[in-house]
């Protein structure tokens, strides 16, 4: 009989899937009309609304998201989890809201009056040199998408490689978003061809290197438990032999954002295994000191580890 249900459950879950898809992207598209009409002011509050309502209203993934802060952060008292938590669900709804309102960036100047960026002096170096091709890696942090959007316009454009989202529908005007003003999108299947060759014509390739794997490819520690490891990026540089650069994006806090850009050395390493783990582990570790910095900002709502925990 319970093998009955659950082959109900799953053939009503397949019938309904596609009227769901075409509501959730309905809903999407009524958002994205209504934040281009507010002010960045009024979108801020909204985004605070959204941010409490999902984590005080539905509590989604909240058990996990506090479990996780917790063994993260042992020494911060239960008070201290719950500010972060509260300012990590807004800041996921800001997100979310920023990416919608995304064809509002038209131009330069428009991505020069929301984020300010800021790199050390190899970054600085690569970008006069003409750029000849380099590796970003960073991490589902801050404002990741309008990141992306900003630094194709005000740097180079960059190749970015995305998951595909169940929602066909949704992925799509995502996708439109995230290249409407000259970077290009590419999936994980295709990521290996394509990436070399374009860092092999000088062009950019940006990675985000802090969710978990579901190959179980690679094994490391994050935030001090072990836990899958993606080593593209690593696997890119090297390859390739072209620089690789941890940009993160912050709030300002006053609806601006700044990017700061990093360069990871690698001119003690060369293409093999063991030097790609190396690598790996050098910009993971740059970007866990970012989140232990301001932890409100990453995306604690991923099962970060979910495979190889303790």
């Amino acid at each position: 009989m319970s093998i009955d249900r659950n082959r109900l459950r799953k053939r009503v879950k397949r019938t309904m899937r596609p009227a769901l898809d075409i509501v959730t992207y309905g809903v999407v598209m009524l958002l994205g009309a209504l934040v281009r009409m507010l002010s960045r002011e009024q979108t801020r509050r909204l985004a605070c609304f959204i941010g409490d309502f999902i984590h005080r209203g539905i509590g989604l993934r909240r058990d996990m998201v506090y479990r996780n802060l917790s063994l993260t952060f042992p020494e911060k008292s239960s008070e201290e989890i719950g500010r972060i938590a509260t300012a990590m669900y807004r800041n996921v709804a800001s997100t979310l809201l920023e990416v919608l309102r995304l064809p509002l960036i038209r131009n330069r100047g428009d991505a020069a009056s929301l984020v300010d960026i800021k790199g050390d002096d190899a970054f600085w170096e690569w970008q006069r040199s003409g750029k000849t091709g380099a590796v970003m890696v960073s991490a589902h942090y801050g404002n990741w998408e309008l990141m992306a959007t900003a630094f194709g316009l005000l740097i180079c454009p960059v190749t970015i490689i995305v998951k595909r989202l169940h929602n066909e529908r949704v992925d799509r005007k995502m996708n439109d978003y995230r290249t409407m003003r000259g970077n290009r999108v590419v999936y994980p299947k295709q990521s290996i061809r394509e990436g070399l060759r374009l860092l092999q014509n000088g062009g950019t390739l940006a990675i985000l290197g802090d969710q978990s794997d579901p190959d179980e490819a690679n094994f490391g520690e994050f935030l001090g438990r072990r836990t899958t490891m993606f080593h593209g990026a690593a696997f890119f540089a090297l390859r390739a032999k072209v620089p690789l650069f941890v940009p993160i994006c912050t709030s300002n806090g006053d609806g601006r954002y700044t990017i700061t850009l990093t360069h990871i050395d690698t001119s003690d390493l060369s293409f093999n295994k063991t030097d790609i783990a190396i690598l790996a582990a050098r910009y993971t570790s740059a970007i866990e000191a970012q989140i232990r910095r301001r932890p409100e900002e990453w995306f604690w709502l991923h099962d970060r580890w979910k495979r190889g925990c303790d």
